[in-house]
């Protein structure tokens, strides 16, 4: 097999979480200075777990993906008629502020790093995910989002602007992400891909990525 000495990584529930809804919640409504009832907030809370799942219902060709604009409406969209406008709002402005790093992330891309091995942060998001990166010591060589290469995952254009950028060929490439109709689009293109669902915990077993390079 040819050595791997490029990764490409999916952020969202990859390398980052996008933290606890209830907490999502309570900071929004601080924010907004909304009150809810008890009940209101439990239906609200599960919403906001699954934001993302809801969102591919509402937007499945992921047009959200492509602009800031676009992001913003499809979640106002997903979220509209479960809150007011006000909270509403406030929810899509505290959002990047929940998002936390797998306690195993930063440590990866410092140990791909000492290896030798370039990396690059992978991403259908429709909002600038840099300031989560620094904020967590995210360090990767490249960043590649869709609303920046104008492409998305799986599309072949959204890989290949990865591997422009790290000067890498698909045999010595890994993908690594979790959702399988998204990031298994880097097969397509010869590139070999680890899946790791969603996790729950700080941890998310991003071990197996040097055990692979290894």
């Amino acid at each position: 097999m040819t050595p791997i000495r490029a990764v490409l990584l999916d952020f969202h529930s990859t390398l980052v979480d996008q933290g606890d809804a209830t907490e999502w919640l309570a900071a929004g409504m601080a924010f907004s200075g909304a009150h809810l009832d008890p009940a209101d907030r439990e239906a609200i809370i599960a919403r906001l777990d699954d934001i993302w799942v809801h969102a591919r219902v509402v937007d499945p060709d992921s047009r959200r993906d492509h602009s800031a604009e676009a992001h913003a409406s499809v979640f106002h969209d997903v979220m509209r008629g479960h809150v007011d406008d006000e909270l509403r709002q406030a929810l899509y402005d505290v959002m990047l502020d929940m998002w936390w790093a797998y306690d195993d992330a930063a440590p990866l891309l410092d140990a791909l790093r000492e290896r030798g091995v370039r990396t690059a942060v992978l991403s259908n998001v429709g909002v600038d995910i840099r300031p989560v990166m620094q904020r967590y010591g995210l360090r990767a060589d490249a960043v590649i989002l869709s609303c920046e290469v104008g492409a998305v995952k799986p599309q072949r254009g959204i890989f290949q602007a990865a591997l422009d950028a790290l000067d890498a060929r698909p045999a010595e490439t890994l993908m690594v992400g979790d959702a399988w109709k998204d990031d298994g689009g880097a097969a397509a293109l010869g590139i070999r891909t680890l899946i790791l669902p969603r996790t729950r915990g700080r941890i998310h077993g991003l071990d197996a990525v040097l055990r692979l390079v290894d």
